[in-house]
């Protein structure tokens, strides 16, 4: 692991999630970039001492020559560090589990995508949304046409907790998440407004054509965007609406996504994750439930009887059990199974950037903007 130590967010939850399924374990580690907090991380990890690194490049090219070397490196730093990890990592034959966004800016993914493009190694996203059963059995339905053509997309995901200026206190996760030379272009349209976009893709099959974002920064001196309003465009007509804060008061981690079509429409929501709700055209609305007695699509990602809740670490282990048997399988010579199969990757990680650089483009043009026009622009802090 590189990243992740005392007093970091993402980290814990990455180890949590790896060890939930038994698939994986945690043997060495660059926790820090400050020797004495990565040593005492790693020694809460129960990491061998010798396997603590001070940095990152220390770890690659140590664990390169080791006969026991690691079978992966998981990358939970800030944003601007995950290129060079990442692509040291490729190029060492290592498989990559890289948390969201994939990079600061879209020159630094389009490179991790390069390096991915010539490695054999595996490399997955942790969009953590795409890992809960009940997203899948929405993407399940919505393939198998019992919504009819598509027309509606509605995403929403919101916070309240940066509506005081955080950042300027001593809250670690705010500092690097508001500045620009750490967090990207991209504030929380990159730190959670990427979460939204994957659902709606994940769960639809469908990537923007076209958009229009009215991007705000209401935090007193804050440089980077706390809310966003997006109209989107798909293939086919469909049309998209997202909204995006992290200056909402009373709404904690409020993620919704509803799609609707001409005979039906499905709903959910982050905070009431194991059931879905689902609505034919002139029918009474139904409650679809994880763990129900008819066999469904998230019977392959739940671990527990039907009205036993499984939530957010579940999920987020459920990607790192994905990742384990795509790994297994390729190295196999087989077809990995559909879950692992829809597993994010490289190509998620570039459009989410490639959706910030447009969503950013478009509110500084003032209108609309086509694909063509964002998908190889550049983004600046």
């Amino acid at each position: 692991m590189i990243g992740g130590g005392p007093g970091a967010m993402i980290g814990p939850i990455h180890r949590i999630a790896a060890r939930i399924d038994d698939r994986w374990e945690l043997v060495a580690g660059a926790l820090s970039s400050d020797p004495a907090r990565a040593a005492e991380g790693a020694a809460e990890c129960h990491i061998a001492p010798e396997r603590s690194y001070a940095d990152w490049q220390t770890l690659i090219a140590t664990e390169a020559q080791r006969p026991d070397r690691i079978d992966a490196v998981a990358i939970v730093t800030p944003n601007h560090l995950h290129a060079g990890p990442a692509i040291a990592a490729l190029e060492a034959g290592f498989h990559v589990v890289c948390d969201k966004p994939l990079a600061a800016s879209l020159e630094d993914a389009l490179a991790i995508g390069r390096a991915a493009e010539a490695s054999a190694a595996t490399f997955v996203l942790t969009h953590t949304y795409s890992g809960y059963p009940m997203v899948r059995e929405m993407k399940a339905m919505v393939a198998s046409g019992v919504l009819g053509d598509l027309r509606i997309i509605q995403a929403q995901y919101a916070q309240d907790w940066l509506t005081l200026p955080v950042e300027k206190e001593d809250n670690k996760q705010a500092a690097w998440r508001t500045d620009p030379s750490r967090s990207g272009a991209g504030g929380a349209l990159g730190d959670i407004g990427t979460h939204a976009y994957h659902l709606a893709s994940f769960v639809t099959g469908l990537r923007a054509d076209a958009l229009c974002a009215d991007l705000s920064s209401f935090g007193e001196g804050r440089q980077l965007d706390d809310n966003a309003h997006l109209l989107l465009r798909y293939p086919g007509g469909v049309k998209g609406m997202l909204w995006v804060s992290q200056v909402a008061p009373g709404k904690g981690n409020q993620l919704r996504l509803g799609v609707y079509g001409s005979k039906g429409g499905v709903e959910w929501d982050q905070e009431n994750p194991n059931q879905l709700r689902f609505t034919r055209l002139g029918e009474p609305v139904a409650i679809v439930e994880r763990g129900g007695a008819t066999p469904r699509y998230d019977g392959y990602t739940t671990r527990l009887p039907g009205h036993h809740p499984e939530g957010y670490l579940e999920a987020f282990g459920q990607l790192y059990s994905d990742a384990a048997d795509l790994i297994l399988a390729r190295e196999a010579g087989r077809l990995p199974n559909g879950a692992a199969a829809a597993l994010p990757g490289i190509d998620d990680g570039i459009e989410g950037l490639r959706f910030i650089t447009g969503a950013i483009a478009s509110h500084r043009a003032g209108g609309w903007l086509g694909r063509d026009e964002w998908v190889t622009g550049q983004t600046t802090a």
